[in-house]
């Protein structure tokens, strides 16, 4: 069974697909620019208590599943 959080009466599990891409969805996310995204991903998730299901860095776009 899934891991639903809430109250007694309204179990929810709420996860939201974001999904970012450069413009012209260039091939910009690469090497230094991709440690710095990954650092300030974790950064924000850390301050907003959210919990990261599944997030992919590629070279085109990031991919990121979080669960609130």
């Amino acid at each position: 069974m899934r891991n639903y959080k809430g109250l007694s009466d309204t179990p929810w599990d709420c996860k939201y697909h974001i999904v970012f891409i450069p413009k012209k969805r260039r091939k910009m996310i690469l090497g230094s620019i991709r440690k710095h995204l990954g650092e300030v991903f974790l950064d924000l998730v850390r301050q907003k208590g959210v919990i990261i299901e599944e997030g992919h860095l590629m070279p085109e776009h990031v991919y990121i599943c979080l669960s609130v």
